[in-house]
């Protein structure tokens, strides 16, 4: 299956979903990523702003504030076609809808890569050795290629947004982590590891 037929068939399955299902498989993921490990001892995480249909992280943003946590969000720059952490203390201020309804800080102080504890990611598929295929913009995998950014990547999605195989090249930087309702799988990269 190439990447555009597969896009197709998770944006089928994710428009299917009814907002009470969205909402209480969030709530687990959300859940299981806030009593794992490697987020209780985080500092700083960097989560993102979910759009209508991805794993609402607003339970697990809010729960970091409680916690102490500073919290990063991706700032976009479309015309430059990258993408920065920055620091944000609101949902309901201080942010704009751009493209394809997505969130955008309008400020914010940038967050420095090599302090970030844990990068909590979108995306659309994941197999179990964590590649991810994402909206095909390649805004995380630039993001991933910084030799300074030393945090584990965890990805949010729900179960049926794994796949046995998801198709990937050089350029697509994989996961060290899926979190779903069902529970956290680490994936196993033979390159590397990350973090837990």
């Amino acid at each position: 299956m190439d990447k555009s037929e597969l896009r197709k068939i998770v944006q089928t399955r994710l428009a299917e979903m009814t907002p009470e299902e969205r909402a209480e498989k969030s709530r687990q993921i959300c859940r299981h990523t806030a009593d794992s490990e490697v987020f209780r001892t985080a500092s700083v995480v960097m989560a993102f702003l979910s759009m209508p249909h991805e794993v609402d992280t607003t339970p697990l943003i809010l729960h970091a504030w409680q916690q102490g946590k500073t919290v990063a969000v991706p700032k976009v720059f479309w015309e430059q076609k990258h993408m920065i952490p920055v620091e944000i203390q609101s949902l309901d201020s201080g942010l704009e809808k751009g493209h394809h309804g997505l969130r955008n800080p309008t400020g914010g102080v940038p967050v420095p890569l090599e302090e970030i504890d844990l990068v909590l990611t979108p995306g659309l598929a994941f197999d179990k050795r964590g590649n991810r295929l994402g909206r095909g913009g390649a805004y995380y995998d630039r993001f991933f290629k910084s030799p300074v950014l030393a945090a584990p990547r965890w990805a949010l999605a729900f179960s049926f947004q794994v796949f046995e195989e998801v198709p990937a090249g050089k350029e697509d930087e994989p996961m060290d982590a899926v979190v779903t309702e069902a529970g956290i799988l680490f994936c196993n990269r033979s390159t590397y590891s990350r973090g837990q």
